[in-house]
């Protein structure tokens, strides 16, 4: 049975232009991208979307980074939420896996190029901030 998670290319993926090499990575690991789009959160919009972290001391600087572009995706697959935990890689480039997005693209862990869900309650409550039924195409 496949499943949905939700993956977002951060800003630095989006300032550098790496988008579709990122894509294809996720394509070539048998996920389907059946919802994406490219928007600019708020600042009210991205603390919220993070709220989890919000007793963070670095969660400030992370609102404030997530306010410029991002590509925001629905990926479809069996055992999607841990299949693209393993694609994405550790949080620091440095320690992720050879092949993996954040090895490839990844600069440092704060920008470290993408998102992805860490359970499936967290994808079903990710995946309703930015899409609505509609927007899901299987």
């Amino acid at each position: 049975m496949t499943s949905k998670t939700l993956s977002m290319l951060k800003p630095d993926a989006t300032e550098r232009n790496i988008t579709g090499g990122i894509n294809k990575m996720i394509e070539d690991a048998g996920f389907r991208i059946i919802a994406q789009k490219r928007i600019c959160m708020s600042a009210k919009q991205a603390s919220s979307f993070y709220a989890i972290h919000k007793h963070q001391p670095w969660f400030a600087e992370m609102v404030e980074e997530m306010t410029a572009p991002v590509i925001v995706q629905v990926l479809e697959k069996e055992n999607a939420v841990s299949d693209y935990r393993k694609l994405m890689g550790a949080t620091n480039p440095e320690a992720a896996d050879h092949g993996t997005i954040r090895k490839v693209y990844g600069v440092s862990i704060g920008q470290n190029s993408v998102h992805g869900s860490d359970s499936e309650e967290n994808a079903a409550r990710e995946i309703s901030f930015f899409f609505s039924e509609i927007e899901l195409v299987g």
